[in-house]
């Protein structure tokens, strides 16, 4: 679920989450929760939610897997990936997945990631929802305070990239399969509508722009778009397109041996030089 992050966004995305969980309409829901630094502040937020709870008491591992230490798009192969894997092996306790994203993850990196064997014969993404702030948008600005956002992102050692908030907020549209339009009650009718308007002209044809008021939305709405999104990303550019792919072959494979004789390091070095 990619996002534009401020700490009071976040907040209405955790509100989002809770809402959703107590109200899942009999629905199994596996929650992933990326939080940006090391002090976790979603997770403890979600903790708090009742649901949650009533199913800790009687599960000894808990349904919120908090991941830390950057965004999604900077860890997917060293903490998404084995979590995932683990949550693969509970598919019959689980009827989807949420993963929540910092705000400052590039959202195409972490769908690719349900094209890794590993994970695609498992899963699929069902859709990808952006959050705006619709308040920020009114006043022309992306995000209500940029000075905290960026404070935030100095603070993050393990960031890999340093896209401008520009380039991060159309990423997140481009990819995205819903949009939902926060803090709309801090803005009149006439705002809303031309915000509206706005992200309408920078979506793909189909994508609906959703107001939402204290994360309470019905969970049908969040959930069910069977947009396969992993299987066409193609339709959804990126400002990272043109960069080195990071996406597995499905082509290349590896092959263990066991032989019963020694070998020279140097030479073995030099014969695999020749190879490639």
């Amino acid at each position: 679920m990619p996002t534009q992050v401020t700490k009071n966004l976040d907040r209405i995305e955790s509100a989002l989450i809770r809402h959703l969980l107590k109200n899942n309409q009999g629905r199994r829901i596996a929650v992933l929760v990326n939080e940006f630094g090391e002090m976790g502040i979603d997770g403890d937020l979600l903790r708090s939610c009742q649901v949650c709870e009533a199913e800790e008491a009687t599960q000894p591992t808990t349904n919120i897997v908090e991941l830390t230490n950057g965004c999604l798009c900077c860890t997917v192969q060293e903490e998404f990936l084995p979590t995932m894997q683990v949550l693969l092996q509970r598919l019959n306790k689980i009827d989807c997945m949420l993963i929540e994203t910092s705000g400052l993850a590039l959202p195409k990196p972490l769908v690719q990631a349900f094209r890794w064997p590993e994970i695609r014969t498992g899963a699929t993404v069902d859709g990808v929802i952006t959050v705006v702030d619709c308040e920020a948008l009114a006043s022309g600005k992306l995000v209500g305070d940029l000075e905290a956002l960026e404070s935030q992102r100095q603070a993050d050692e393990s960031l890999e990239h340093e896209t401008p908030i520009e380039e991060l907020f159309e990423d997140q549209l481009a990819c995205a399969d819903l949009v939902l339009l926060t803090k709309v009650d801090r803005t009149d009718s006439d705002s809303q509508l031309k915000v509206q308007q706005w992200l309408q002209q920078e979506l793909r044809p189909g994508v609906k722009v959703v107001p939402c008021h204290q994360g309470e939305i019905n969970p049908d709405i969040l959930l069910g778009f069977n947009a396969a999104v992993e299987d066409n990303l193609q339709d959804r550019p990126s400002h990272h397109d043109t960069e080195e792919d990071h996406d597995h072959d499905d082509e290349i494979n590896s092959v263990h041996l066991v032989l019963d004789r020694a070998f020279n390091p140097t030479t073995l070095i030099e014969q695999l030089k020749i190879l490639v």
